[in-house]
């Protein structure tokens, strides 16, 4: 008979090489993900990652925080090159056209999901959403994380000191400049504003009224494409808002989210803002507000359409274990569940985007208590997407919009004409699509 105290070695030993032998059981594989949410929302990003790890036995994902959209997007891409990339992206809509043509670089969700043979359901998200993402024939190729649409915010103590109803939205432009000078006369120095003026007030109003901003689907049909944005009625729109500048009914503050600070303030009582304000606009003291859709034009008989998508979605990288992506695809089908959805809506401003998610947020009783939160989701499904109600999806877009946002400063300041302006942005805005498009057919 063993001895005890040899009987308990030989155990401790036995228990050792298990131990060695099956080490992928007792440590998790580290996924890694670069986003560009600070603050509040990186804290949800780290929310969205522990609830995962702490259901999931063989993975674990690593959020790290990596600067703005488009810098952590250039160091994703040079990382690869290097054999250092993450195992996922966070890349704004913006670029996405970059990253569909680096093709060796990425590996499309529909694949990664494939691969791992979970289901998972092209159709379940919004349309606006899915069709942005996906490629002609409806295979997505990144998975939407945060996705917001333009609205029109007002203030309703603003409202009230004019001696307008407080819960009046103007729906039309005219309507918004008859409400703008009442609001001037009651003592404001602002009528309105708007936060990402390329976006809000050339992008989406293009869709909005359904008129191209580009050619071939606004970029979504190939590369070999050209601006439309110089059109006879973004013209007549651009030199409207120019003519209002002048009286303040319109005051440009900033190119990207400056103004939400001026409606904050007081300073501004109307405010064009991307959706996923609406969880700042409601924790600030100044939450006493209406929210609306777009302004559209009257005189465009079928308008309005519907809005198109900001925010961004995940890009998965190629060159890592094959294990690794069937980790990966557990985590996208963990993100994609209406519950975890729908909090993140709820709890963000971000849209529900997918069905299952918007329909549990209503049966929840979400919108009951805040009926500001399905204005957006009401905007962008208001009208199945047309080839100009897609999305706009270029190659060299944050470049384009800077030229955009150049051309539009010096519109509002009167230094050229709108014509002028917008056909200049055009010109130089081909040309870095020409660019584009010759650097993606030397990388194939």
């Amino acid at each position: 008979m063993m001895k005890p105290f040899v009987r308990i070695g030989y155990i401790l030993a036995c228990c050792a090489l298990l131990t060695v032998g099956s080490g992928r059981a007792w440590a998790k594989t580290d996924l890694i993900w670069w986003h560009s949410m600070p603050g509040a929302l990186g804290a949800w990003i780290d929310d969205l990652a522990n609830g995962f790890n702490s259901q999931n036995p063989d993975y674990r994902i690593v959020p790290k925080y990596q600067g703005s959209y488009d810098a952590s997007m250039q160091a994703a891409l040079a990382a690869h090159g290097q054999g250092k990339a993450p195992h996922m992206v966070q890349v704004f809509e913006v670029g996405t056209a970059t990253m569909m043509a680096a093709r060796d670089v990425i590996r499309p969700v529909y694949e990664v999901m494939a691969q791992a043979g979970l289901d998972f359901l092209d159709n379940a998200y919004l349309p606006a959403v899915q069709l942005y993402y996906s490629s002609l024939d409806g295979k997505l190729l990144s998975l939407p994380l945060n996705s917001s649409t333009p609205v029109l915010v007002v203030s309703r103590k603003a409202l009230a000191q004019a001696g307008l109803p407080p819960g009046q939205v103007p729906t039309t432009w005219p309507e918004v400049e008859t409400m703008a000078r009442s609001l001037l006369k009651s003592g404001y120095e602002c009528g309105f504003t708007s936060q990402w003026q390329s976006w809000i007030l050339l992008e989406n109003m293009s869709a909005w009224h359904d008129v191209p901003f580009a050619s071939k689907q606004n970029g979504i049909g190939g590369i070999d494409i050209e601006l439309k944005f110089n059109s006879p009625f973004h013209v007549h729109h651009v030199e409207k808002l120019a003519s209002w500048v002048k009286d303040k009914v319109f005051v440009p503050i900033g190119r990207r989210d400056e103004a939400l600070a001026k409606f904050l303030d007081g300073t501004c009582p109307m405010l064009l803002a991307t959706s996923a304000s609406y969880g700042e606009l409601k924790a600030s003291t100044n939450r006493d507000f209406a929210i609306g859709m777009l302004p559209y034009w009257p005189e465009i008989q079928w308008a309005p359409r519907n809005s198109i998508i900001g925010g961004a979605t995940l890009w998965v990288m190629n060159g890592h274990p094959p294990g690794d992506y069937t980790g990966i695809a557990q985590f996208f089908q963990y993100l994609s569940t209406p519950e975890v959805q729908a909090a993140s809506h709820q709890r963000t401003g971000y849209l529900p985007i997918t069905r299952a998610a918007y329909s549990l947020s209503r049966r929840q009783g979400f919108y009951e208590g805040n009926p500001e939160a399905e204005m957006a989701i009401k905007q962008i499904t208001l009208h199945w997407p047309t080839e100009n109600s897609r999305g706009v999806r270029l190659g060299n877009f944050v470049a384009i919009r800077a030229v955009i946002d150049q051309q539009l400063d010096a519109i509002w300041a009167g230094k050229v004409t709108a014509q002028q302006g917008l056909d200049e942005a055009v010109r130089k805005g081909n040309e870095l699509l020409k660019a584009f498009a010759r650097d993606v057919t030397v990388k194939r």
